[in-house]
């Protein structure tokens, strides 16, 4: 069984949209989202996947067999999915499952992480992109939470990851560098994206930001979803 957070009408969370961060922006996609998280970051807007302080977990989380989650998302149109939370690999022994039967129905298959779970070799065989996220401390996450040297080091050699890093304050950006030089990260696989949950922040902190990514040669993502919907809970 997978545990899935519901969308704001109810229903579990799998659903059609556009990819709105990192290397495939734009993209159209299925996205499945799990619930769960083994971090507590401050700006998350996802929270009701995991603060159970201020979320009813009895409302917020659904249970779903493999099954039904597949029939779900072959309902909607598209075969190119992200699955995202939460933290999923919180619950990899399941999704390792799935994803491999999702593989062989000709499915392209993202993976959204924290980096701080290493992924067991199964479920490394069925994702073509990871897009894995390391929290900073301006996220309120203690180190020994938030970098995990182990799994930095596993996704690192997986040139199918990518490291996006969320940026509030330019100071964020030392923190970056820092975590870039110790685990030896090529460039152009670092994505910096700044934090915020309404338009205006969001273009504010993107303008310093795209001069700080020119700089240094990283990728640049804003966050679609924002600029279109605002901070909206999805469907």
């Amino acid at each position: 069984m997978l545990n899935l957070t519901r969308l704001g009408r109810g229903e579990p969370g799998i659903f059609c949209s556009i990819q709105g961060e990192g290397v495939n922006s734009g993209i159209t996609a299925v996205f499945l989202r799990l619930a769960f998280c083994n971090l507590k970051c401050s700006w998350c807007d996802t929270k009701y996947s995991w603060d159970w302080q201020h979320y009813d977990q009895r409302k917020e989380v659904v249970m779903l067999t493999s099954r039904e989650t597949i029939k779900r998302l072959q309902a909607l149109s598209g075969r190119h999915l992200v699955v995202t939370g939460g933290e999923p690999l919180i619950q990899q022994k399941v999704l390792s499952g799935l994803l491999s039967s999702l593989k062989r129905q000709g499915y392209y298959v993202e993976v959204e992480t924290n980096g701080t779970i290493v992924p067991a070799n199964d479920l490394v065989s069925s994702v073509d992109q990871w897009n894995v996220s390391p929290k900073l401390g301006s996220s309120g996450n203690p180190q020994s939470a938030r970098e995990v040297p182990e799994a930095y080091n596993v996704f690192m050699h997986l040139s199918s990851s990518s490291f996006k890093y969320v940026i509030q304050t330019e100071s964020d950006l030392n923190e970056v560098q820092r975590l870039v030089d110790r685990y030896r990260i090529d460039e152009n696989r670092i994505v910096l994206m700044p934090e915020a949950s309404d338009r205006e922040t969001l273009l504010q902190r993107g303008r310093w930001l795209v001069e700080a990514c020119k700089d240094k040669g990283y990728r640049f993502s804003t966050r679609l979803q924002i600029l279109l919907w605002g901070n909206r809970r999805g469907k």
